[in-house]
């Protein structure tokens, strides 16, 4: 791996070699305290939209702006040395190609990210072209696409009929023609994924699409228990975070109360 003061560094080429050779892993982080626990433990950090609902408590992932991306980022890569961070591209930038590249280009120049990553298929394959060709990696996203809810009416599985299976090969052979260096499949049909996965040349992360992509990856709230409004079928708790943080808050209360906190060796 690439050494980079001191560091082993995960690059886009050390992703790349991992397809059909070993398991991708991926994880969100908001802030630089939890990039540094995951930090080498994971391939790559996401500092996904989907902190506008689990950090800032919005019901959905629309309404964050690029500058609160950019901010977290600069969290994220504070803290996080050896995996590899990708910063989301939020909602209304993959609209306008102009305005894409510029998105893009300001991740890169504002944070140590190594690679932005935006929603949609053939419809946003001239921009991913556009941002690639200047340098910037790009790791593509298809099937659920939370940008997309309020149009699709919810988050909706995705191909489950002929038609949406066929928007779905084209959209991934769309975005790894136009240089994407993988692709996230999110609410596929783990029978389609596979036959995506098997179909490309650059690695798939999955989320809710099967156990047959290259990768997977969670919002780190929704696998440590930390997230409790609802829980997706395609999550694994790995940890009950919430509840034992809560009851570390009750003790703590408990003995600011009955003066046991702070004790002599505990004061000046």
């Amino acid at each position: 791996m690439k050494i980079e003061q001191g560091f082993l560094v995960i690059t886009t080429t050390h992703i790349l070699k991992k397809k059909r050779n070993e398991k991708i892993t991926m994880i969100t982080a908001y802030d630089a305290l939890f990039a540094k626990i995951f930090d080498g433990e994971v391939d790559m950090i996401l500092v996904g939209d989907s902190l506008h609902m689990s950090f800032f408590g919005e019901s959905d992932t629309l309404g964050v702006s690029l500058d609160s991306m950019i901010y977290h980022t600069k969290a994220v890569c504070n803290g996080a040395k050896e995996s590899l961070v990708v910063c989301d591209l939020p909602f209304g930038i993959a609209q306008d190609e102009s305005e894409a590249v510029k998105s893009a280009i300001r991740v890169y120049k504002e944070t140590k990210a190594q690679a932005v990553k935006l929603e949609g298929g053939v419809e946003v394959a001239n921009i991913v072209k556009g941002i690639t060709n200047l340098g910037i990696a790009v790791v593509g996203h298809i099937g659920l696409k939370p940008q997309f809810v309020r149009a699709d009416g919810g988050y909706k599985i995705k191909g489950k009929s002929d038609k949406e299976i066929e928007k779905l090969f084209l959209d991934a052979k769309a975005l790894q023609d136009s240089g994407a260096f993988c692709i996230v499949l999110e609410g596929v049909k783990s029978e389609v994924a596979k036959e995506i996965t098997n179909l490309l040349e650059i690695p798939t992360i999955g989320i809710g699409s099967g156990v047959d992509t290259d990768g997977q990856v969670l919002v780190w709230s929704d696998a440590f228990g930390f997230f409790n409004e609802f829980k997706p079928k395609f999550v694994r708790e790995y940890l009950n975070g919430a509840s034992l943080v809560k009851d570390a808050l009750k003790k703590y209360v408990s003995d600011v109360k009955s003066k046991n906190f702070p004790n002599e060796s505990e004061s000046y």
